[in-house]
């Protein structure tokens, strides 16, 4: 989203509110907000339109065309913006009403016109009275519209010369076009910025402060809480209420990832897994180093020795220590843009250290490393910090996931699986956790809730792979390690066997391996 501010917000910053004031700062030629309603996002709208229909050409101004689903609600944006324009003192004419012809019907609209030249002008939705029209369009309550399709077309139009479109609608149905335009979005098929304002969040910028104001009234945070419970339990299903106030289009639940769109993008690639044991765990350090770095040897080798040197590698890991698993889930990607996983590896009940020893064993050996991305949430901050002293910050992104991560990036993995760019190991505990995503109050994310059978999956290796994807987007540069081979071993002898530790010189690209044997020991 372009968040420069839009060059005269100052003028109203003290009388919107501030997700208001984000859709007018947002000068994005085609922006898109899922609202609850009655937010007031349509008399910011009408602020926007004053502020350039009234501005002189040179300096960006141009005509405002309002479309909305009903005759009040042109009469309404009008009255909004004849109050904005009285506001801001921008020299207009009285609300004017026109009629014209169009083919056999009588088409009243609502216009006024400024000193500038330029005009504001609410429309029925009609998609033919946007031809030969030259300005910003604003189609209001979307998702309502009973043409939208043709509407938005004929708008689009207008881009061609550098008008800019704004869609604003609370939803009305997950099949419904709008629902749709917002998903290809987030997805990055189009390029629509995304706005989303629920109840919450408008009220969290002040909404029921503004309303008190308006009807004289004293508020409190007990009115406020009332008040909302009040409005979702008036809705006649908890399903309209979700829709209406929190931007949940119907039929919207569920899994978000199909069963068979999932088996679809499997292939026949393992899943290597590795338990702490209690007796494992009570071990001095040095014999679970040996232990894993034997299980590594024999288990992780093979596989990253069959990668392809030539292709690009990026990799995510979701954390987990006792309760939930650490997954750690390598991607390649290919020519064709494929982001293929070529195994998952799976950690239960495995100590800090030897998680950090598997992981610098992967990642280490990873050909053309571009990125990875840690789940950085509770411990898991530590493992995702070593990993970047390792490899260096600019590469190695700790995630903190949250509701805002979920929304923006989870559409695009789904497109991923829509669009058969991406490839994973064919696995039930896999499939299963993948399927637990499911959209929670409008966000695709993973519920508190437990999943798979009695090992009690939490989703983990969903998470990995979606970070894995995320990770394989970014924008880096590879780093190649170089060995000179200068070598200094010393073996010490704790009285564990004589486990023997190396110190390392490298001789290293555009980074460091820091720390440990070469190449994965510690």
């Amino acid at each position: 989203m372009d968040t420069a501010l839009h060059p005269v917000t100052d003028a109203v910053r003290g009388v919107l509110l501030g997700y208001q004031i984000d859709w007018v700062a947002d000068e994005s030629p085609l922006k898109i907000a899922e609202k609850s309603r009655r937010t007031g996002l349509t008399w910011a709208e009408a602020a926007d339109a004053v502020l350039t229909a009234s501005a002189a050409k040179t300096a960006g101004g141009t005509n405002h065309y309002y479309v909305g689903s009903n005759k009040e609600m042109a009469i309404e944006f009008i009255d909004a913006c004849a109050m904005w324009a009285r506001a801001f003192d921008r020299a207009a004419s009285e609300v004017e009403e026109e009629v014209f012809v169009d083919e056999d019907k009588d088409i009243l609209t609502f216009t006024i016109r400024f000193a500038s030249g330029l005009k504001i002008q609410a429309l029925s939705s009609r998609p033919s009275n946007l031809r030969g029209r030259q300005g910003n369009v604003t189609i209001d309550e979307a998702a309502h519209h009973e043409h939208l399709a043709e509407v938005l077309k004929a708008a689009l139009a207008l881009t061609m010369w550098g008008a800019k479109v704004r869609l604003i609608s609370s939803h009305n149905g997950v099949e419904n076009l709008f629902n749709e335009i917002i998903q290809d979005s987030r997805a990055g098929k189009k390029r629509y910025s995304v706005h989303r304002i629920t109840l919450d969040d408008a009220c969290r910028d002040g909404l029921y402060r503004r309303i008190c104001e308006v009807r004289g009234i004293k508020w409190s945070q007990e009115a406020e809480d009332q008040w909302k419970a009040n409005l979702l339990r008036d809705t006649a299903t908890q399903e309209d209420a979700q829709e209406e106030y929190y931007c949940v289009p119907k039929s919207g639940g569920g899994a978000y990832l199909s069963r068979a769109l999932i088996e679809a993008r499997m292939v026949d690639a393992p899943v290597l897994r590795f338990e702490g044991s209690t007796e494992f765990n009570a071990w001095p350090e040095p014999l679970r180093e040996a232990e894993v770095r034997d299980w590594c040897e024999r288990e992780l080798r093979p596989p990253l020795a069959d990668l392809d040197p030539a292709l690009l590698h990026a990799f995510g890991e979701d954390f987990g220590r006792s309760a939930d698993l650490t997954v750690i889930a390598p991607v390649a990607l290919t020519q064709d843009l494929r982001r293929c996983v070529p195994f998952l590896v799976e950690l239960r009940n495995v100590p800090f250290r030897q998680q950090e020893q598997i992981l610098n064993y992967i990642v280490d050996r990873l050909p053309r490393l571009m990125a990875g991305a840690l789940d950085a949430r509770g411990n898991g901050q530590y493992l995702a910090e070593q990993a970047g002293y390792r490899y260096g910050t600019g590469r190695i992104e700790a995630v903190m996931l949250s509701q805002s991560w979920y929304l923006e990036h989870m559409p695009r993995f789904k497109a991923a699986f829509e669009d058969d760019l991406i490839a994973l190991p064919r696995d039930m505990d896999v499939l299963n956790d993948l399927r637990a995503i499911q959209v929670i109050k409008g966000i695709p994310k993973l519920p508190d809730a437990k999943t798979g059978d009695q090992k009690n999956r939490h989703g983990d290796a969903a998470i990995a792979i979606a970070l894995a994807y995320y990770a394989s987007l970014q924008d880096t540069v590879e780093i190649e390690f170089q060995s000179t081979g200068l070598r200094e071993t010393r073996a010490t002898f704790d009285g564990y066997g004589g486990a023997e530790r190396s110190t390392v010189q490298n001789d290293v690209g555009f980074g460091t391996v820091a720390g440990g044997n070469d190449f994965g020991g510690f």
